[in-house]
């Protein structure tokens, strides 16, 4: 062993090999010396408060103060009358009131306590000093309370002579005065005009309360401890924040934001508020343990929004941030649609719709954008988008599918079209490979903005006969799309695997979620592990209708309320929209009239396959037919490879097999090709449909 003695931050550890029955004892590791990081995190206070400093909170707090002045003013004007009467009625008590305080005052009887006091004890001096004391009181104010009564006694004589009316006046004045004096301390005459026992303000007992509410073992037993040796303690006063009160606070050791944004509804009873005035949340820029606790004055879907600014007036630009809805503080909120695709869900009746037709006004009022609006609901929605719309259909009849099937045939060959242009393009003009606003506003590349938004778009992804093209190419532009500047809307009340394919809700980079009712609805459209996360849309109730949750613009996921635009603000903000569109030169496709050009994917598609298949080929690869197709009908089949002819044949059931065959060298090979038989069946199976219908 080493002579050394162990200094006193260390404890000496026994030799085990010379003492074997000595206690074991642990080595400190709380050393002394150890070098502080040096690393201080500072937070400046603010010079001025919040609600001053930004002017959508100075006016929320100014709305606020000067509603309830001038409520109480007008409450208070139209009961003058009777608060005169009443007044008036209670001026004889309140005279005798005043005559019973002066004489108690003139004669000094507050002090007549003391006086007795000093007989009782037969105090001699000091009652004499008392009574001396009280002889000269009584003097003064005898005398005071005499020229009070001769000189208001003159003056009165005096108005009456020369200014009856002002004598009037001060009379009135005067039973009115005597009338509060006869109030009855629990019943006044005039009461308070705006009452403020529902809302109270918020202090720190307030939220402690409501922390402890929650049954939080920790919380309660750090709130019971005294908060500070567990970790839980207020980091700033409880300020204004717009229409509500902030509070920031580190939760204890252990306990995370998630937790409390888990139990808003025992928090809300605690707080003795709405649970839609309650909005727990994270704070990014801190630790993990800090809780921003925002308590609003309404409800969130009782508070009146502000009208949105794109209503009446001005252009956007969707590669720029552009408003849509606000916060729970009434703040707006911005989203960029470009370089994203897009997944909007929730239960029936909750605004899903809405905020769809919100996103594509948003895009209208881009002059270069391209509209594909498809609604599957067929209540029309998108009706009053119509105008400016390059594809448009509503409804889930079979002509009304087709039309939908050919407009997106239209997008694959455009995103390829697209894919190619981008390739072609040098890198000082492309350099991220992607579409930019600058290549966007160039018309004769053909890379302008393209939103395509399906509204229920279970329906055509279970399509019998067509759900597989659509889904391929809905995921095709889901993956691919973004980058290419087209932007993809998928809206759906049913988020299930069948309802948004994985290819889509796994690459959607933005999601809206409005109220669902389960925790795997809430993962489909949020993202794995949102709800364990504390990101729950199942906390919205049916009255939070526009309530969502947004996650993808940001690093965290927010609480948003879309604006609201009805059908008749929709119609003018697409008027507008048309006449910048026409004055850019971009009116195409429905809004002119003019519907999708059939392709050869359609009906005869079939037929036409069988057309290039030889009577002696029992087989052939995907890829000569795709070629033979192109020399038979180049205006149809124009670029079509193997997996077209797979994506077309595979909703009349036909797919692919292993296929020998011979290629142009003379070598033999095994690919994926259609047997001739399985086209002649199926073309069997469409006839008997038909002729049975």
């Amino acid at each position: 062993m080493s002579d050394a003695t162990p200094g006193p931050h260390l404890k000496a550890v026994p030799d085990l090999d010379t003492d074997p029955d000595a206690p074991a004892v642990p080595t400190a590791v709380d050393n002394p010396k150890l070098p502080d990081p040096n690393v201080r995190i500072e937070k400046r206070r603010p010079v001025l408060a919040g609600w001053l400093t930004n002017r959508r909170d100075f006016l929320a707090t100014a709305r606020h103060a000067g509603a309830n002045v001038g409520y109480a003013a007008l409450f208070h004007g139209v009961r003058l009358p009777v608060y005169a009467g009443r007044l008036s009625l209670r001026a004889p008590l309140g005279a005798c009131r005043f005559v019973a305080s002066t004489n108690r005052w003139v004669w000094d009887r507050e002090a007549a306590p003391l006086r007795a006091f000093a007989v009782r004890n037969e105090d001699i001096e000091e009652y004499m000093r008392l009574a001396r004391l009280r002889a000269g009181r009584v003097k003064l104010r005898g005398l005071v309370t005499l020229v009070a009564a001769v000189f208001g006694l003159g003056f009165a004589l005096y108005l009456y002579v020369l200014a009856p009316e002002f004598l009037y006046a001060f009379a009135a004045g005067g039973v009115l005065l005597l009338g509060m004096g006869g109030q009855q301390p629990d019943a006044p005459v005039v009461g308070p005009a705006v009452l403020k026992t529902e809302i109270q303000k918020l202090t720190g007992s307030i939220v402690l309360r409501g922390l402890d509410s929650i049954g939080n073992a920790k919380i309660t037993a750090a709130i019971k401890k005294g908060g500070d040796m567990n970790g839980l303690r207020f980091t700033s006063e409880i300020v204004r924040d717009g229409p509500g009160y902030r509070a920031d606070l580190d939760l204890p050791y252990g306990v995370t934001p998630e937790d409390i944004m888990d139990a808003r509804k025992p928090l809300a009873s605690g707080l003795r508020r709405k649970v839609g005035c309650v909005w727990p949340a994270p704070d990014p820029e801190q630790h993990e343990g800090r809780l921003v606790l925002w308590v609003g004055d309404r409800p969130m879907n009782e508070t009146t929004k502000p009208a949105w600014p794109l209503l009446k007036d001005g252009r956007v630009d969707l590669f720029k941030p552009v408003i849509f809805g606000n916060d729970q503080r009434m703040r707006w909120v911005e989203v960029t649609l470009m370089f994203v695709s897009i997944v909007i869900a929730s239960v029936p009746r909750m605004g899903k719709t809405f905020l769809m037709r919100l996103l594509l006004l948003v895009a209208s009022l881009d002059p270069r954008a391209e509209i594909y609006a498809f609604d599957f609901k067929g209540t029309g929605d998108f009706g009053a988008l119509e105008p400016v719309c390059h594809r448009y259909r509503a409804g889930e009849d079979e002509d009304d599918i087709e039309y939908v099937v050919q407009s997106l045939r239209e997008l694959r060959t455009e995103l390829r079209r697209r894919a190619k242009v981008i390739k072609s393009l040098p890198r000082t003009r492309c350099p991220e490979s992607k579409v930019t606003p600058e290549l966007a506003n160039d018309k004769s590349l053909g890379l302008h903005p393209i939103v395509v938004a399906l509204d229920e778009c279970q329906v055509p992804f279970e399509h019998d006969k067509y759900g597989a093209e659509i889904e391929e190419i809905c995921t095709d532009i889901t993956k691919r799309g973004p980058a290419l500047g087209i932007v993809g809307i998928f809206g759906t009340q049913r988020p299930d695997a069948k309802s948004l394919p994985p290819g889509i809700s796994a690459n959607a980079m933005l999601r809206f979620c409005l109220k669902v009712m389960g925790h795997t609805a809430n993962d489909m459209v949020l993202g794995t592990g949102a709800y364990k996360a504390g990101i729950r849309a199942t906390m919205f109730s049916r009255s939070d209708r526009g309530i969502c949750w947004m996650a993808g613009e940001g690093d965290d996921a927010r609480i948003v309320a879309s604006a609201f635009v009805d059908a008749v603000g929709a119609e003018r903000v697409v008027a507008r929209a048309r006449t910048m569109r026409e004055e850019y030169g971009n009116v195409t496709g429905h809004a002119i009239g003019k519907g999708p050009d059939a392709t050869g994917t359609g009906s005869d598609v079939l037929a036409d396959v069988l057309n290039v298949i030889a009577s002696d080929e029992k087989a052939v690869w995907c890829e000569r037919i795709a070629t033979r197709l192109s020399a038979a009908h180049p205006d149809t089949y124009a670029g079509w490879q193997g997996e077209n002819v797979t994506a077309a044949l595979k909703p009349w059931g036909i797919k692919p097999a292993q296929v020998w065959g011979t290629t142009d060298d003379g070598e033999g090979a095994n690919r994926r090709g259609i047997k001739r038989a399985d086209i002649t069946a199926a073309i069997t199976r469409r006839n008997a449909d038909r002729a049975a219908a």
